[in-house]
Order: C-alpha cells, then sequence, then structure tokens
C-alpha cells in the first residue's frame, strides 16, 4: 500500500457525480497501460470519495448506481481505467522522460535507415524526436505509441521496421548456455539438432538488433557460432 503522503488523486466523473480515490502514480500508470497491478497495492486508503481533499466519502448508493458494485477494489480499478490520474508536474515529466526513452529503445532495436540499411543510434532518433516535438503520452504504453511516433518522424528520419531471419549453428560444447540466449535474441522459427550434438536454430529478428544478436552469440559460444543470413 502506499503511503499516503506519496499518493496522488485518480478522478472520474459520470452522470454529475464525481469519484476520487488516493493511488500510487507509478502503479495507476502501470494498470492504465494495462500491466497486471494489485490494486491492493495501488491504493492509499480502501476508499471511494467524492471530495478526497476534503475526505467527503462517496455514498455506497451513488457507487452501486454508476459502477454496478461497491466493492472498492473493483471500483477503484474502473475509476483509473476510466478517469485521469492527477499527477504532479514532476511526476509527469518523470514519467514521460522514462516513456520517451522506452519508445527510442523500441525504434532502434527494430527500424533500420533503408538508405544504409543499419540501424539510427539512438541519439539521433532521441533528436529527432525532439525535433518533431511528438507528445508523449505518459499513461499509453510505448509500444501503442510507436506507429504514431513512427509517422511523425518519417519527414525528418528516414525509417523502415524489417524482420530478417539468420541461421546460426552453436557447437556440442555450448549449447547449454546458448539455449536461454538464443530463445530471447528473436523468435525461434526452426532448429535442428545434428548427430554431433550441434544446434541449428532458425531466427527472426528485427533488422535493428543484427549486430547485438551477432555478438551475443559469439561471447556464448567464444567465437565459434557459425552464423549467416538467410533472408
Amino acid at each position: 500500500m502506499v503511503r499516503l503522503e506519496d499518493a496522488v488523486i485518480a478522478r472520474f466523473s459520470h452522470q454529475g457525480a464525481t469519484f476520487e480515490i488516493l493511488v500510487d502514480p507509478y502503479l495507476a500508470r502501470d494498470l492504465k497501460e494495462g500491466k497486471s497491478v494489485d490494486i491492493r497495492n495501488l491504493l492509499a486508503i480502501d476508499k471511494i470519495f467524492k471530495n478526497a481533499r476534503r475526505g467527503e466519502a462517496a455514498s455506497e448508493e451513488t457507487i452501486k448506481k454508476v459502477f454496478g458494485t461497491t466493492d472498492v477494489f473493483k471500483v477503484a480499478e474502473e475509476i483509473i481505467k476510466r478517469g485521469e490520474v492527477q499527477l504532479t508536474t514532476e511526476q509527469r515529466r518523470q514519467m514521460r522522460e522514462e516513456k520517451f526513452k522506452q519508445i527510442v529503445t523500441i525504434i532502434a532495436r527494430r527500424a533500420i535507415n533503408p538508405q544504409t540499411g543499419t540501424p539510427h543510434p539512438p541519439a539521433r532518433i532521441e533528436e529527432a524526436l525532439r525535433e518533431a516535438k511528438v507528445h508523449i503520452d505518459e499513461f499509453a504504453s510505448a509500444e501503442e505509441q510507436i506507429p504514431r511516433v513512427v509517422k511523425a518522424l518519417q519527414p525528418i528520419l528516414p525509417l523502415k521496421f524489417e524482420m530478417r531471419k539468420i541461421a546460426a549453428k552453436i557447437p556440442p560444447a555450448y549449447v547449454g548456455k546458448a539455449q536461454a540466449v538464443v530463445r530471447k535474441l528473436g523468435t525461434l522459427k526452426q532448429e535442428e539438432w545434428m548427430n554431433d550434438g550441434s544446434w541449428i536454430v532458425l531466427l527472426e529478428i528485427p533488422a535493428g538488433i543484427q549486430s547485438e544478436v551477432y555478438e551475443k552469440l559469439n561471447e556464448v559460444t567464444k567465437g565459434e557460432v557459425e552464423i549467416k543470413v538467410v533472408e
């Protein structure tokens, strides 16, 4: 449960009635993004208010009429999902900066410059985002903002989202360590075990992380991996 002094107000208004709760701003953001959050940890007080600053509780009758239940946790979840979270200026700035960095990372990992076939450096993407004055929504996931952000960036920064398939042959001595690494690097499309114990895999990866994939596979096999781009 969040401390009262660290909580902010989440508010939802419907048919002239206002409902407020005191919440952890960061967990409330996570819930709005669709992440799994324990509502008990999110609330500072297990109570629905009509005016939280004055400590005025909402009537059970009104709560029931609007939400169909008086269960505090179910109602609190609806207030956050359907309402607005009142952030401080500093909280809003921090959340936007965090989301900004997440978006930059996604673009840097998935997109390439079609003119060179190589990824854009994160610093260049950051510069283009600021130049384009792209609005970053602190309550929307980075993933769902990518199409809108990319559209705004394309007049400034040439971008192409491309997937590549690479085949890799892992020597028997490194298969144990390599399996977990390989499965995290991309989508395993095909695998085959050779008679000598070698493991051959076909991985689909974002083009932007090709060099990173090569580096990690070479690291886990001490440079003994065989890799080639299939398509």
